[in-house]
């Protein structure tokens, strides 16, 4: 190329940046002219154009480009930071001039809204943090990302869902209830240039429409952590945002939504976003070229299935972004039709709770836990409990007084049961599985909370209701029962009152939890489920007291056990040391149970030493079981 064909076209900027250009140029010829005067460049004088300028000057310049069928470069204004990262310019003036002063040999698209040039991207409504560089988030602090966060997140109170048409080349029409959308050619590296990356080429014909729409405050919240502070990445595009892939696109609203281009020029919808296939050769850097996806196809592409689209979320959420998912009213009745039937007391669910009753009584007495497992599938308790959650969740007194009736009669049947079976049976051993489910604590109330929540979610993904099996395994029902109707056939009030105190541990903690769940889930507003939380917080407060106490003795019970088990003491001339240490509390007394490892026999007088050692060790009289061996 000869440089007597390049036009340097320059707009408003400062002399000592084009005198600078000048210099730097000084060996060329180059023709330097005014932007004003660019319409009246003779036809076919120049091959090659150059520009510096503002924004808008550079747009000007490459529109008169592409209808001329000229080639440009652009010199970027020190300050034009992000044209810089859109196009991969130097920040090195020379550097600049030198990318820039080269005719491009490939045409690259050009993204047009409303017949107005896209350099960089179009915000519709609002749409944070997908405008934002992704690159100048990186130099800054975690203090600054985390401040960031926050001012993003206050910007949630003004987002609200709006009706969006989208209609394509096609004529394909799309609708979607959305907050704001962002449009772009390029990997510019804001955040939607970057959750698409794997779709983007810049001569492929199509532009990227990326789709805000978040469905509850808990969801974005968790975008903007991710996007934001930890930046975590992810190959999959996250729930409350969509994408379109198309070469145009006509976009309409319900309500009128503000359209910025590059950050200026302000539109307001409906607009049209058309992208043109090669249509002009401008002048970028390497490493442009080197980021553009090779495995892009000429089709158009969307996903926006996760989006709300019916008209039942759109009319919900442009009132406000809640707390919470909303469950649509089809979610709501599929799961509510169901819950209800299982709150009903019926014979098939009698039938199986008493043959599960029968299975886990049996099994408590041939100490079998495989068997006691097996009663646990069986039983069907958790279903009226998880309907019972529903009912506190949406103030429903039918369901909730349906699902009671369903419980205390199930409850009854399981402990009469159990204890018909414990009368007539002529054994009257405490076996393992049995002592097992007599101390309940803090700890089995966690593992009640997670099951009901893993209980109410499962039973509202028909995908995953096979893991409620699971959740049966995980938080016994029938078997704390069913011991419990032992303890009334031995006349054992003690027994009886812990193991029904497990119970009412596992139904409080899921009655509980399943009802959060289901508030999470979007099945019922706060303000009406309010009052039932409240009132069953208060319940599982008054059940956590005993299970505290439990959970309190259980602590001092093991430093106890390790406090006796590092004790390495002689009585007389022999050395004692004990093991496998047991520490069962009865109602007047606590025993231990240990073995005694001595060096030789002990006499009376040195077992009874070794009894007063432990008393004094544990501060309160014991009664002492031991197996004693013997080092040979």
């Amino acid at each position: 190329m000869e440089l007597s064909q390049i036009a340097y076209i320059y707009g408003n900027i400062e002399e000592e940046f084009l005198d600078t250009c000048r210099k730097a140029l000084e060996d060329e010829r180059v023709t330097y002219i005014p932007l004003a005067r660019i319409h009246a460049i003779e036809e076919g004088k120049y091959s090659h154009l150059m520009v510096s300028g503002q924004l808008d000057e550079v747009k000007e310049a490459i529109t008169y480009a592409e209808s001329a069928g000229m080639s440009i470069g652009i010199v970027p204004l020190p300050t034009q930071k992000n044209l810089m990262r859109t196009f991969a310019l130097p920040s090195k003036l020379e550097e600049g001039i030198a990318v820039a002063k080269e005719k491009a040999e490939k045409k690259i698209d050009l993204l047009f809204c409303n017949d107005e040039l896209v350099l960089q991207e179009v915000v519709i409504g609002d749409a944070p943090p997908l405008d934002i560089y992704d690159t100048v988030l990186k130099q800054q602090s975690f203090f600054s990302r985390i401040q960031l966060f926050f001012h993003t997140l206050r910007k949630v109170k003004r987002l609200h869902h709006t009706r969006v048409t989208l209609t394509d080349e096609n004529e394909q029409e799309t609708k979607v209830s959305a907050v704001g959308l962002v449009g772009v050619e390029y990997q510019n590296s804001t955040f939607a240039s970057k959750l698409i990356a794997s779709q983007i080429n810049a001569a492929d014909g199509k532009l990227s429409l990326l789709i805000l729409a978040p469905v509850s405050i808990l969801q974005y919240m968790g975008y903007l952590f991710r996007s934001l502070v930890s930046q975590w990445k992810s190959d999959q595009l996250p729930r409350s945002v969509g994408y379109m892939r198309s070469s145009k696109l006509e976009i309409k609203t319900e309500r009128p939504l503000e359209v910025l281009i590059d950050s200026s020029v302000p539109f307001e919808t409906p607009v049209v976003l058309r992208s043109t296939k090669e249509d002009l050769q401008l002048s970028v850097g390497e490493a442009f070229w080197e980021k553009q996806s090779k495995d892009v196809t000429g089709k158009n592409s969307v996903k926006i299935d996760h989006l709300p689209r019916d008209e039942e979320s759109a009319t919900y959420l442009a009132k406000a972004i809640p707390l919470f998912n909303h469950a649509s009213q089809e979610q709501y009745a599929s799961l509510f039709s169901s819950l209800r039937e299982e709150g009903r007391l019926s014979s098939t669910f009698m039938v199986l709770l008493i043959l599960a009753t029968m299975i886990a009584t049996f099994g408590l007495f041939i100490n079998s836990s495989s068997v006691v497992i097996g009663a646990m599938l069986l039983a069907p308790l958790m279903q009226p409990i998880v309907s019972m959650s529903m009912g506190v969740l949406r103030q429903d007194s039918a369901l909730e007084l349906s699902s009671v009736k369903t419980i205390v009669v199930g409850v009854l049947s399981v402990l009469l049961t159990a204890a018909l079976i414990a009368w007539f049976i002529p054994i009257e051993k405490l076996t393992t599985e049995m002592s097992g489910r007599l101390f309940p604590t803090t700890l089995d109330l966690f593992i009640a909370i997670a099951s009901g929540m893993a209980a109410a979610y499962a039973k509202s993904n028909e995908k995953i209701s096979g893991s409620l099996a699971g959740v049966a395994i995980a938080v016994a029902l029938v078997p704390p029962l069913a011991v419990a109707g032992v303890g009334l056939g031995w006349a054992q009030w003690h027994m009886f009152s812990s193991a029904f105190l497990l119970f009412l541990t596992n139904l409080v903690g899921i009655v509980l939890a399943a009802a959060l769940t289901f508030v999470v889930l979007g099945y019922s507003p706060l303000r009406v489920a309010k009052k039932g939380i409240i009132t069953w917080f208060m319940i599982v407060a008054l059940v956590s007291i005993p299970l505290y106490s439990s959970f309190e003795q259980m602590k001092e019970n093991i430093a106890i056990q390790k406090t006796l088990a590092n004790i390495h003491f002689k009585l007389n001339k022999q050395e004692v040391v004990l093991t496998h240490i047991q520490l069962i509390e009865h109602s007047k007394v606590l025993e231990v149970r240990c073995e005694v490892i001595a060096s030789g026999f002990l006499s009376p007088e040195e077992k009874k030493l070794l009894k007063e050692v432990i008393e004094k060790t544990i501060g309160r009289k014991v009664e002492v079981i031991a197996t004693f061996r013997y080092k040979l």
